[in-house]
């Protein structure tokens, strides 16, 4: 009996008495949370205020991640200001790939990104999810 036969045995057997069968790992799966994280993302521009937000993170998102989607900057600078402490955590470089910079941050805290190096003259489009 090979290996895929013997777990589709096991399996009709266990669906046979009623007992819940878990369906095999994928990278699908992460593959959708990372969507569902970065479909709620938020877009700014770089300049226009001081501190993006504020924000209220969800359960989209177990981190706060950014990127570049416009402009002519290779990348910018940003941390994140929770509202509790009101300092920011870390300052990060975000290029044009999904950067996280805060994470494992519970849902329901409020925060900014703060804008923090002038680009001198380069501007920014940028995504937020959180």
């Amino acid at each position: 009996m090979t290996g895929r036969s013997a777990r589709a045995s096991l399996v009709g057997l266990l669906v046979a008495l009623g007992l819940a069968v878990p369906a095999p790992a994928s990278a699908a799966g992460s593959t959708a949370a990372a969507t569902s994280c970065y479909g709620g993302a938020v877009t700014v521009h770089y300049g226009e205020v001081l501190d993006f937000g504020p924000y209220r993170t969800t359960s989209r998102c177990n981190d706060i991640n950014m990127r570049i989607v416009g402009g002519d900057a290779e990348y910018v600078v940003a941390c994140v200001k929770f509202e509790k402490t009101g300092v920011c955590n870390r300052w990060t470089k975000v290029g044009w790939s999904w950067t996280t910079i805060a994470t494992d941050v519970l849902d329901g805290t409020r925060f900014t990104v703060p804008n923090g190096v002038d680009l001198e003259g380069s501007s920014a489009t940028l995504q937020i999810a959180f």
